[in-house]
Formats: C-alpha cells, sequence, structure tokens
C-alpha cells in the first residue's frame, strides 16, 4: 500500500473523528443554552445586567467554538492539500 495513501486514509479518519466529535459538542452547548435561557428567563431576582452577562458568556463561547471549527477545518484542508500535492 502506498505510503500517501495511508497518510491519507489516517487523516480523513481523524477528520471524520473531529467531525463527530464537535457535532455532539454542539449539540450539548445547544441543549445547555437553551436551559440556561430558560433559567434565566424564570428567574426575576436575577437583575438585567447578570442576564446580559450570562448571554454575553454564551455568545463568547459560540464564537470561540466556531472560529476552533474554523482553524480546525483549515487546517484539515492544508494537510489534505500537503498530501495531494506530494501524490503528484
Amino acid at each position: 500500500m502506498d505510503q500517501n495513501q495511508i497518510f491519507k486514509q489516517m487523516i480523513d479518519f481523524n477528520k471524520a473523528t473531529f467531525d463527530n466529535s464537535f457535532s455532539a459538542m454542539a449539540m450539548v452547548q445547544e441543549q445547555t443554552e437553551k436551559m440556561v435561557s430558560t433559567m434565566m428567563d424564570q428567574a426575576t431576582w436575577l437583575p438585567e445586567e447578570g442576564k446580559k452577562a450570562v448571554q454575553d458568556w454564551a455568545d463568547a463561547c459560540k464564537k470561540g467554538s466556531e472560529d476552533f471549527r474554523k482553524a480546525v477545518d483549515g487546517n484539515f484542508k492544508k494537510v489534505e492539500d500537503f498530501f495531494a500535492s506530494a501524490k503528484k
């Protein structure tokens, strides 16, 4: 078996593993955000500044995970391009 083909299969496996893990993490994050949002709506004792702080924190977490996803996808693309050019 060709060495480049072995590396490509390893990269494909790692990418699929990352995609599945990230999707599961995103689902957990989304459900947690919904639960916290419901709790915030029912928490009449919590001041608006506190609710805004929690919402800002949730937005920052979501943006951070999206940025991480873009970075990982970009790096997988670089590795795939490297092995594609090495094959030629």
